[in-house]
């Protein structure tokens, strides 16, 4: 087997591929990263796919024209050589009165943004005041705790998002990992956030690479300083640069 069929390659979006912007629709893609990751797409034998939070069509619009195997709402929905499964909205009748009642309650609180996804949604405090971000923390982890075991709340980097319960990064990867051209190859993970720990946690077990994006405690067995270093690494490794995880710097 070839160095390009031993792996399998698996990219959080935001504070991975991309830096982190003020607002989800502010993120700006750099021209080179979509040509990047095709090449390496093809190198890899298709074996490449991005997991993020954000829903599939998103990250289209984002990385247009091109279309890549993605895992979206960490899992929720998920799309495998073209074809999209899960995350419809109205599967998830008590989320959707959930989101009403987060724009209710966070209406008053300036810059406080809700980035209702369907099947999932984020609550963003980053533009606001300390006392607005406390309020709109606190809101989210009460409506969470309503809705029950159903679903669960992921804190990350001045946001808080509710998700189905059966919904992790992780899962998403093992399932990517079950048939081809994933199947037999071992995973290498990046991400950025906290919400990427279950996923880093899930990779380290199955024998994996977790490489965390930034500064932060972590599980992962491998760090990187910037998403700027990650696009790097990717067009490195799309122009045929020995690709071997297991030389970047530890955690």
């Amino acid at each position: 087997m070839s160095e390009t069929a031993d792996y399998a390659l698996f990219l959080d979006f935001d504070g991975t591929l991309v830096e982190i912007a003020p607002r989800p629709d502010a993120v700006q893609v750099d021209p080179t990263l979509v040509p990047a990751l095709e090449r390496l797409r093809e190198r890899l034998g298709g074996a490449l796919a991005v997991v993020t939070g954000r829903p599939v069509a998103v990250i289209d619009d984002f990385l247009s024209p091109a279309q890549f195997d993605v895992a979206g709402l960490h899992g929720v929905e998920r799309r495998v050589d073209g074809h999209l499964s899960g995350g419809r909205p109205e599967d998830h009748p008590d989320l959707r009165a959930g989101v009403e009642r987060l724009h209710a309650e966070t209406a008053r609180y300036e810059s406080v943004l809700i980035e209702d996804k369907g099947a999932s949604v984020a609550v963003h405090w980053r533009l606001a005041t300390p006392g607005d971000a406390q309020a709109a923390e606190t809101i989210v982890k009460a409506v969470a705790a309503d809705l029950g075991s159903a679903y669960r709340l992921q804190l990350g980097k001045a946001v808080g998002e509710i998700v189905p319960a059966d919904a992790t990064k992780g899962h998403a990867i093992r399932a990517f990992l079950e048939a081809a051209p994933y199947a037999g190859r071992r995973a290498i993970f990046l991400g950025d956030d906290r919400t990427d720990e279950i996923a880093f946690a899930s990779v380290n077990e199955d024998g994996g690479i977790s490489v965390r994006i930034g500064d932060g405690e972590t599980v992962a067995g491998r760090r990187i300083a910037t998403p700027a270093d990650v696009r790097a690494l990717i067009t490195a490794w799309a122009e045929g640069a020995p690709i071997d995880p297991d030389t970047l710097p530890a955690a």
